[in-house]
């Protein structure tokens, strides 16, 4: 049969051949993963996006962007994020990886290129449709893109093969940064704030970058085992070892308890990023440790950075952990720990610990991480492997969902705080001890979590012959 001019992006294109090794796979999930992940480093954008007009991030002129108009654009990309996976899951593993992984590619650099015309011509609702809409559905399918075939090829190891790749998410904004902040102080002479050039510059790095991924990427042929792999017999109850496909999965109780442990990990990890730096300027400010020995600005940016580390970090040493420890104690470990830590958080500030505070903000931050990067190997091991990238893309409603309340809830309570007239760690007590709370509802969601009943499970699928292949 002829081929024709788009069979390089079919999934039978795809199948890797014989000694193949699976370890080429990592890398080429890390490079979309790396890319998308810029979308945590949006916020070096706000303030050369409010002083377009005026040139001066400390005085804006009156028709200059604030603060909340630009607060929308990253809301959007999240809630497109959710949405874009939910929707295109199942897209994406009828037409495999590559193809997704282009479709990601062209609407997250899209995105920048569209946002730059907006910025230029000074329309907010371009970089709404942009980086927000566009750019959001290339978050979505680029971040389930890679997971499942990951899962597929790394059946003894579901944990590491997901943690390799959504550890990428983490670290994104490690390079997103620098790399936003460098090229603008580059272009300031040539645009206003040198914004739109670097969003140019930007969207299509990230595009060619991306393309290493969409090249690279190979889908394990059917049946394929790792040489020496042999399924566990007498394995956990709550792994299965048959298939439940997305349309049933989502009528399943199980579905909709991890949505739940998904989004109140979420919800309380933004507790912290969204409070981070100012929490530990004002609790740890000239005033409580001593003249001169207060947290400055550019260290209150350290400790996000370190955050952020640990975030990345996180989500490989959980989800690797996870393998041996198993996915449902896992979670107990990030709510049982969490609670307890949540909660000791503004102690530490009212008492200026300052070590104790980082470390124990950093261990949170962790387990931020190990949430996202556990759960696909959570859905891997209740669900199956047939549609888990389907299973996951709906799940990550939850993350749109905590993208919102979030940031929402920890604002409301902050500010409520203030208006009574509380200062310093006291403004913020209220923040960490309803994220414990939201920590109990996560944590007794995962308590009931059990095996999927056989009544949703795919009837009798056809047999495949293992074959050995790549290690």
């Amino acid at each position: 049969m002829a081929e024709n001019s788009t069979s390089f992006l079919d999934r039978s294109r795809t199948v890797a051949g014989p000694g193949y090794s699976r370890w080429l796979v990592p890398p080429a999930a890390l490079a979309i993963h790396l890319a998308i992940g810029q979308a945590y480093a949006f916020s070096v954008f706000k303030k050369p996006m409010g002083a377009l007009i005026s040139g001066n991030v400390d005085a804006p002129a009156p028709d200059d962007w604030t603060a909340g108009q630009l607060a929308v654009i990253f809301s959007i990309a999240i809630v497109l994020l959710g949405l874009s996976a939910a929707v295109f899951g199942k897209w994406l593993e009828r037409v495999g990886p590559r193809k997704a992984m282009l479709a990601s590619a062209l609407c997250f650099g899209g995105g920048f290129l569209i946002s730059a015309l907006g910025v230029s011509m000074h329309q907010i609702w371009l970089v709404y449709f942009g980086y927000g809409f566009i750019g959001g559905i290339g978050l979505g399918i680029g971040y389930i893109s890679p997971v499942s075939t990951l899962i597929k090829w790394f059946p003894d190891r579901p944990g590491v093969a997901t943690g390799m790749a959504i550890m990428g998410f983490g670290g994104g904004a490690m390079i997103g940064s620098p790399l936003a902040v460098a090229l603008m102080a580059q272009f300031k002479d040539v645009a206003p704030m040198g914004v739109a050039p670097t969003f140019i510059v930007m969207g299509l790095i990230y595009l060619a970058f991306m393309m290493f991924g969409v090249f690279t990427i190979r889908v394990p042929a059917e049946g394929w085992k790792p040489e020496g792999y042999v399924p566990k017999t007498n394995q956990n109850a709550l792994i299965t070892s048959a298939n439940v496909d997305a349309d049933t999965a989502i009528k399943t109780p199980q579905f909709w308890l991890l949505w739940v442990v998904l989004c109140m990990n979420v919800t309380a990890g933004i507790g912290v990023l969204e409070s981070a730096s100012p929490l530990i300027q004002e609790s740890f400010s000239d005033s409580a440790m001593g003249a001169g020995r207060g947290v400055t600005a550019a260290a209150a940016a350290g400790f996000v950075g370190l955050l952020s580390l640990f975030n990345l970090l996180g989500r490989f040493f959980w989800s690797s952990a996870s393998d041996k420890l198993g996915r449902k104690p896992t979670y107990m470990i990030y709510f049982g720990l969490g609670i307890a830590l949540y909660a000791l958080v503004p102690t530490l500030a009212a008492n200026a610990s300052l070590t104790l505070f980082v470390v124990v903000c950093c261990v949170i931050m962790s387990m931020y991480g190990g949430g996202f990067a556990t759960i696909p190997a959570y859905l891997r091991d209740m669900f199956g492997t047939m549609q888990v990238g389907a299973i996951h893309g709906r799940l990550l409603t939850a993350w749109s969902t905590a993208g919102i309340l979030g940031p929402l809830l920890v604002n409301y309570l902050r500010d409520n705080q203030k208006a009574k007239g509380l200062v310093g760690a006291a403004a913020y007590q209220s923040v960490f001890y309803t994220m414990a709370g939201v920590l109990v509802v996560g944590f007794i969601a995962n308590f009931l979590v059990s095996a999927v009943a056989e009544r949703y499970h795919v009837k009798n699928p056809a047999p495949v012959p293992a074959t050995a292949g790549a290690h």
